[in-house]
C-alpha cells in the first residue's frame, strides 16, 4: 500500500471503540509481544499544556544527548507531527512501513485512531533505538490507550481544567481523578500548579499508593525581565511566549530533577539550553509582525483565559481584533467572556469540522455581551476581508483562536500568502 492509503486508513478508524481505549491497546499490545518492554517513558496528562510541557522535556533530554521519542495528538497541519523523534517526524516510508505491517495484523479486537497511533510509535522508537519516550494522553487518562503502556518513569499531571465533560465528568474533582489514572505504584509524580480541588485529589490518589508528587506553586515562581526563577532549581529563560508556558517549563524541570534522581545524566547547560530552545507551534505563535498576527491553540475556558493573561501580561492596555473558530462540543459562552475584555471586535467563522459551532451563533452571542462581532462565510474569508493587507495597519494587533484545527489550518494559509 502507498503513504497515502496507510493515513487514509488510520484517520478512518474509529474516535471511539466498543472497548475503552486501554483495553483494546492492552489485547493490540499483547498481540505483537508487548513491545513496550524495555522502553523508559514519561506519561503525561492534563487538560492544558501536556503538548507544550512534551516539547520542554523532548528538547532538553535531546540536548542532554538522549535519544528521545514523543507522541502526541492532535497534530496541526500534517497527520504525522505526532509521531517524532529528537524534533523529527516521522517519515513518509517509515510511517508507510510500520503502519502497513499493523493493519496486517490480526489483533481480534477492532482497533481506533489511537490505538492504531500508539502501536505505530511503539515500533517507530524501537526501530530507532530510543534511550526514552514521551507519551501524552489523548483523552483522559485512566481509560486512554496509552495507559496500556504500563510504569512510567514520571507521571506528569498538567493544567486540570473543564474539556469533554460528558466522558470525563462534570467537576475538576472528577476530571483530576481520570487523569491521575497515568500514575501507577513504582512511579513518580510531578504536576504543575493546580486548583486546590484537583490538587487534593492528586495528593490523595497519591497517598493511597505510595506515590511520590511534587506540585509547581505557582506563588513561588518569580518573574525577572525575561528571566524567571524557582526555589530549588535556579534561573531560566524560555523562548515560547505566554505567562503559562512558565509554569510548563518548571513541571518540565522538576520531572528532569526526578529522572536525573534516578541516574539519568542532565547537566545544567543541557536543563537551561534544552528549556530556552524548545518550541510548541500553534501556542501564542506570531505567525506575522505585520500586520501582527499570533495564533493559540486556546480551545477551552481554562486555555483562554491562560491566553488573555499572557496578552495583558506581554501587551498592557492593548486591545485585540480577535478572529473566533470554535467546535460546538466546547463552552464557546465562557470562553468568549474571557476574552472580551480584550476585545476591540471579533470575527468569527464556522470550522470546517463535522462539530463545527456556527459561526453566526457565535458572533451573535459576542454582540449580545456589547461587543461588535461579524460573522465571515470562511477562515480565508475571515483574514483576506478583515485582517489582510493595508486594511489591517502596522498598528493593529489581530489574534486567532478557539481551536488546534483553525490554528493548524492558518498555519497554512499563511504560508501559503509566502510560498513556504
Amino acid at each position: 500500500m502507498e503513504y497515502t492509503d496507510i493515513l487514509g486508513k488510520f484517520e478512518g478508524a474509529p474516535r471511539f471503540g466498543s472497548l475503552p481505549g486501554v483495553k483494546i491497546s492492552e489485547k493490540m499490545l499483547a498481540a505483537v509481544g508487548n513491545p513496550q518492554k524495555g522502553l523508559p517513558f514519561i506519561h503525561i496528562a492534563g487538560t492544558n499544556g501536556k503538548g507544550s510541557t512534551a516539547a520542554f522535556l523532548r528538547s532538553v533530554l535531546t540536548e542532554a544527548g538522549y535519544r528521545t521519542g514523543m507522541y502526541t495528538s492532535p497534530h496541526l497541519e500534517d497527520f504525522r507531527e505526532r509521531f517524532s523523534i529528537d524534533g523529527e517526524k516521522i517519515s513518509k516510508e517509515d510511517f508507510r512501513s510500520i503502519g502497513e505491517w499493523i493493519l496486517g495484523q490480526n489483533f481480534e479486537v477492532s482497533p481506533t485512531m489511537s490505538d492504531y497511533c500508539l502501536l505505530l510509535s511503539l515500533y517507530y522508537f524501537k526501530k530507532y533505538h530510543c534511550d526514552v519516550a514521551i507519551f501524552e494522553t489523548g483523552l483522559g487518562g485512566r481509560l486512554d490507550s496509552t495507559n496500556a503502556l504500563g510504569i512510567p518513569k514520571v507521571g506528569v499531571l498538567t493544567k486540570i481544567g473543564y474539556d469533554h465533560t460528558g466522558i470525563l465528568g462534570n467537576t475538576i474533582s472528577e476530571i483530576a481523578l481520570e487523569k491521575a489514572g497515568i500514575l501507577k505504584q513504582g512511579c513518580r509524580a510531578v504536576s504543575g500548579p493546580q486548583a486546590r480541588e484537583a490538587e487534593e485529589v492528586f495528593e490523595r490518589y497519591c497517598r493511597e499508593r505510595h506515590i511520590p508528587v511534587t506540585f509547581v506553586v505557582r506563588q513561588e515562581i518569580k518573574r525577572d525581565g525575561e528571566t524567571f526563577s524557582y526555589p530549588g532549581v535556579g534561573n531560566f529563560q524560555i523562548s515560547m511566549l505566554g505567562k503559562y508556558q512558565r509554569e510548563n517549563a518548571l513541571t518540565a524541570v522538576l520531572a528532569l530533577k526526578e529522572l536525573k534522581d534516578m541516574g539519568y545524566h542532565i547537566s545544567e547547560e543541557a536543563l537551561h539550553q534544552g528549556i530556552f530552545k524548545a518550541k510548541w507551534p500553534g501556542r501564542m505563535e506570531v505567525l506575522r509582525r505585520e500586520p501582527f498576527l499570533l495564533a493559540d491553540g486556546a480551545h477551552n475556558h481554562d486555555g483562554v483565559l491562560a491566553l488573555a493573561n499572557s496578552l495583558r501580561e506581554l501587551y498592557p492596555g492593548e486591545k485585540f481584533h480577535f478572529v473566533m473558530g470554535v467546535l460546538a462540543d466546547k463552552d464557546y459562552r465562557h470562553m468568549a467572556d474571557a476574552i472580551l475584555p480584550l476585545a476591540h471586535d471579533v470575527v468569527t467563522f464556522t470550522l470546517e469540522h463535522e462539530r463545527a459551532l456556527n459561526g453566526e451563533y457565535l458572533a451573535s452571542y459576542i454582540r449580545g455581551q456589547g461587543v461588535f462581532a461579524r460573522h465571515s462565510f470562511s477562515m480565508v474569508d475571515a483574514f483576506a476581508q478583515n485582517f489582510d493587507g493595508e486594511k489591517a495597519g502596522k498598528e493593529r494587533k489581530t489574534v486567532a483562536f478557539g481551536s488546534l484545527y483553525f490554528v493548524g489550518a492558518l498555519r497554512n494559509y499563511i504560508k501559503s500568502l509566502h510560498n513556504i
